[in-house]
């Protein structure tokens, strides 16, 4: 079904060194989300940086990792 939305199901997470989580962006491709977590984790900081895809409701699913 194409209701005229975008759909962009990867987010790129950070996490910091107290471990919190927050959503950075979302993203049409794994290559796109995965270019910008790469370019932020090598910035040197303490983050964590990762790409998970998101179903339709949102739920998170597969990560980078998996």
């Amino acid at each position: 079904m194409n209701d005229g939305t975008v759909t962009l199901p990867w987010l790129v997470i950070r996490q910091d060194d107290n471990g919190n989580r927050y959503s950075v962006g979302r993203y049409a491709t794994r290559a796109e989300a995965q270019k910008i977590a790469d370019s932020l984790d090598s910035r040197g900081h303490k983050q964590l940086y990762w790409v998970q895809r998101v179903d339709q409701n949102g739920r998170g699913g597969e990560s980078a990792f998996d």
